[in-house]
């Protein structure tokens, strides 16, 4: 049975364009379209749709808002449409804090070589959201659940449980930095993990997260502004220091270059080597990170499509790394780390939930 879709724009012709896309997949159909916020809460209440797109910008009620109100009263995976400027990033980060999953850019050439690759990307990815079923925290209004864990980013760090140490694979082992790649589901999942990282934190930290170059900005802005260690846009040539989590910037790639006893960071505009197919990729990083730590490294692999951040795993692993994944329950989309885990590499399959505490633990 197909995925009931809702789609929600104050633009007749986004809609249609939008509903002739789904109306294609064979797994999906648009079951309605409302043209503003307040409608299209009526609608979700109205049709119970399992996924809806949504509008970041409409008259009477904007998507943030609509966001936040469906879910208070009837949570549906949601991804959002965004202008690709600064503005567009802050309001599309705003709507994830409210509980949206994911989003694309409205303009679907920013996003694909052709409009054939465009239209599948939208259908993969609204497929891949339709999947989750949410259902209220109870107690918590507005939270996403997902299989029992929390899939929204949270405005304040969420409290960690006392629970007894849990030591990875192996026992202790030498640390000099900490590495993390994501995708789908990642702005979500990296708030959840780093707001409860502790500011004596002495490693640095590599972020790997898909996303287009204006939002990766406002990203490590909102998180800095949330987290008690520094989280910085990774810029060309900067030093890097411990206790700060370097985002890699949009649109580019991020690697490392180790002369004598500085690191610094490379910021790459493009590349030739088409075994890299997304910019950044967690696989380009990560393979760079294994070239100036070795195995001196923990590795994580987050929610997301596809199996970027397998083959730099590999390597990682080769040297001595620990490589951890997160588990498909918590995921939004379990593909990244499913790649890892069926491959071998995996030291640990845990929960986002558990996440930091086993991290604090393993390397304190």
């Amino acid at each position: 049975m197909a995925y009931k879709v809702l789609v929600v724009d104050d633009s007749t012709f986004f809609r249609r364009r939008v509903s002739d896309i789904l109306n294609q997949d064979p797994e999906l159909e648009v079951i309605g379209d409302a043209i503003n916020g307040r409608q299209a809460i009526e609608k979700v209440l109205e049709l119970d749709p399992d996924v809806v797109t949504m509008d970041v910008e409409m008259p009477l009620m904007d998507g943030i808002s609509a966001v936040r109100e469906i879910m208070k009263r009837k949570p549906v995976p949601i991804l959002m449409f965004s202008s690709l400027t600064y503005e567009g990033a802050t309001a599309t980060l705003d709507a994830m804090d409210a509980g949206a999953l994911d989003f694309l850019p409205k303009r679907f050439e920013d996003i694909a070589q052709n409009k054939t690759e465009a239209q599948m990307l939208l259908c993969h990815r609204v497929r891949a959201i339709a999947r989750r079923k949410p259902s209220l925290r109870p107690g918590a209004a507005g939270s996403f659940v997902t299989s029992g864990q929390s899939a929204s980013l949270l405005s304040q760090p969420p409290r960690i449980l006392s629970r007894p140490p849990v030591r990875a694979m192996g026992g202790s082992k030498h640390y000099r930095a900490l590495a993390i790649g994501t995708s789908t589901g990642g702005p979500a999942a990296l708030q959840n993990l780093l707001t409860r990282i502790p500011g004596n934190f002495n490693y640095p930290i590599f972020l790997i997260q898909h996303m287009p170059g204006t939002f990766t900005n406002a990203f490590a802005k909102r998180l800095d502004s949330l987290c008690k260690i520094r989280v910085v846009e990774g810029e060309d040539g900067q030093l890097v220091e411990n206790g700060t989590a370097y985002l890699a910037p949009g649109g580019k790639q991020m690697v490392l270059d180790s002369r004598g006893n500085q690191t610094r960071l490379r910021v790459i505009d493009d590349h030739n080597d088409s075994r890299y197919l997304y910019k950044p990729s967690v696989d380009m990083t990560f393979e760079s990170i294994a070239d100036v730590y070795g195995g001196d490294v923990l590795a994580m692999v987050l929610t997301g499509m596809g199996a970027d951040g397998r083959e730099g795993c590999r390597k990682l692993k080769k040297l001595g790394a620990r490589i951890w994944v997160q588990d498909e329950a918590s995921c939004v989309v379990y593909g990244m780390p499913m790649a890892v885990a069926n491959a071998g590499l995996a030291d640990e399959n845990t929960s986002l939930e558990n996440l930091a505490s086993k991290l604090i633990t393993e390397m304190r």
